[in-house]
This record gives C-alpha cells, structure tokens and sequence, in this order.
C-alpha cells in the first residue's frame, strides 16, 4: 500500500511539473509575439480631402458642423473651395471634436465644396478614422446630418 501512494505521489509530481513546464514555455511564446507588434504611438502626418455636393433647390448652407474621430489630432491649417477651385472666405471654429466651418461672406447653394485638412496626424495602426458630416442652413439652427467619411490607417 505504501508503495502505491509513493508511486502515486511521484505520478502525480511528474505530471505537475509537465505542466508547469508546458504553462511556462506557452507563456514565453507570448511574450515574443508581443514584442513583434508595431507600437501604437507610430503616427503619420496625412491631408484628408471632403467633397461635398450641395444639392440644388435647398435653403443656402450658413455652416458646416464635422465631427472628429478621436483617433485622429487635425490641425487648424483647413482649405474650402468651391466648384471653380476658388478658396471660399470661412470662419474656422473648433468644440471638443467638433470642427465648425461657418460661410460668413457667401451664400453657399448649388455646388461642390471640397475641403482640405491639410495637416492631421493619424495613427499607422488602428482601426479607420471616420468624419461625421451634418450642416445648417440659413435661417435655422437644426443641424441636418448630411453624411460619413472614412479614411483607412496603413
């Protein structure tokens, strides 16, 4: 009997530290993997370029409300143009993450708009960064939600 329970009990040491053994190896190649991925503080100086279509027959357009993705740091060096790539005169605000275009000289109607981010620092790695578009328009202070922009990390 005594000999079944050394048995046992050396059974039973041998099998622990197999898996101990087996416990540590595992966690080392964990380790390693986590060693092989890109730091996430690597950024990238990027332009993120809108075109917008304001649709003809609508109430003139008095702002444009974008909304920032948290993942992304814009500078406030921002272009607006309009059809005939002329740079439209515009009152830059910025609320938190919000980023307030306001077109105080021109009724904007009936055409295409492009807007410049020139300088933005986003992330290499991460998921995409995606704008949140609404406006107003003249006369009103509902923001109408107007659309999305996404722009991929690489």
């Amino acid at each position: 009997m005594k000999k079944t329970l050394i048995y046992t009990g050396t059974v039973f040491a041998l099998a622990t530290t197999a898996f101990i053994s087996f416990s540590h190896a595992s966690a080392k190649e964990t380790n390693i993997e986590n060693n092989l991925e890109y730091p996430t503080n690597s950024w990238r100086l990027v332009k993120h370029t809108f075109r917008l279509n304001i649709p003809q027959n609508n109430n003139a357009l008095s702002q444009l409300i974008i909304e920032t993705p948290s993942t992304v740091a814009v500078s406030n060096d921002i272009d607006v143009f309009d059809t005939n790539s002329q740079k439209i005169n515009t009152n830059i605000s910025v609320n938190g993450k919000n980023i307030i275009i306001d077109f105080p000289e021109k009724v904007i109607f009936n055409t295409k708009l492009l807007v410049n981010f020139n300088k933005v620092q986003q992330p290499v790695t991460g998921p995409a960064s995606v704008y949140k578009f609404s406006a107003k328009v003249l006369g009103s202070e509902i923001e109408i939600p107007v659309g999305t922009a996404q722009f991929p990390t690489f």
